[in-house]
């Protein structure tokens, strides 16, 4: 199959290149940095250096393709003009351009958990916003809409907090189970869903664990030499000043808290635990361990 990678070689799309390329198929990777190019092609895939805002280079990128792979990569969240929901939605119409131009019959998007919300999930609204202008295309573009949990990598974002006062603190968390999942987990469903033969529309949950933020803090707290560690849940106001504090845009803040705030309540995973997958992602928590202390201790 010839199949068309986004996301250049950031933390699914690496994995999920590397499997692809092993099972004989051909990839094209776009990215919009030319340094990128010689690490791509030393996977054993193709690059094609340009901007995913550019309609005219994604319909040539696309063209003749049997599968594409769609996502947003993440917007600078201390930008304070990023108007985040803008971003989603003029981005989910330059696919849909492309992907009607060219001719595409089969993608595969890249959505979250919560992605199922019109309202109530902060800055997640945007994916839900790409999966309705995707679903907009003609019936005969089979689609996928992939519905991620928490990323393991997003508990980086904990570490200067554990350094500074020694302990997790959110609007979420404590005994609150916590859906998480693996990149990688992530990359062997994409792989799955692009080479499977699919009408129609449909979205598909991955997940690695679920875990109480308590139990995460728990396994962290072990591999970083802190067993004690603890995960406390704190109010909105506080999670949302202390944003703002760190510098991030504050409209992206309040999303972030109010997502946050959907884990707490249960909204966010209620399509979840409604369409669990039968088999549970490889990566556990314990594995991903090892690489959340590498960055504490480096």
């Amino acid at each position: 199959m010839k199949i068309i990678i986004t996301g250049s070689l950031g933390h699914i799309s690496s994995p999920l290149i590397a499997t692809l390329v092993q099972s004989g198929h051909t990839i094209t990777v776009i990215s919009s940095n030319p340094a990128k190019q010689s690490e791509i092609e030393a996977k054993g895939a193709s690059a094609a250096i340009g901007s995913l805002h550019d309609v005219e280079f994604l319909t040539e990128t696309f063209k003749g393709a049997d599968a594409v792979y769609t996502m947003v990569p993440p917007g600078n969240y201390m930008d304070p003009d990023l108007d985040l929901l803008a971003y989603y939605i003029g981005l989910g119409n330059k696919y849909a351009q492309a992907i009607l131009s060219a001719n595409v019959k089969r993608v595969v998007n890249l959505s979250t958990i919560g992605g199922n919300l019109a309202e109530g999930n902060g800055i997640l609204a945007g994916a839900h916003q790409v999966e309705r202008i995707l679903n907009a295309l003609p019936a005969d573009v089979a689609i996928t809409h992939m519905r991620p949990n928490s990323f393991y990598y997003n508990l980086l974002g904990y570490i200067p907090m554990i350094k500074s006062i020694g302990f997790i603190a959110a609007n979420y968390g404590g005994e609150d189970i916590i859906p998480w999942v693996s990149p990688i987990d992530i990359a062997a469903a994409i792989a799955e869903e692009l080479t499977t033969p699919f009408e129609g529309r449909k979205a598909r949950s991955v997940a690695s664990e679920d875990l109480s933020g308590n139990d995460t803090a728990s396994i962290l707290g072990k591999a970083i030499g802190k067993p004690d560690l603890k995960w406390t849940v704190i109010s909105d106001e506080e999670t949302l000043n202390g944003l703002v504090a760190i510098g991030m845009n504050p409209a992206i803040a309040a999303g972030l808290v109010e997502m946050y705030a959907g884990l707490h309540s249960g909204l966010l995973a209620q399509d979840y635990y409604q369409n669990k997958p039968a088999v549970m992602g490889k990566v556990k928590m314990t594995d991903y361990a090892k690489e959340f202390a590498a960055a504490f201790n480096a």
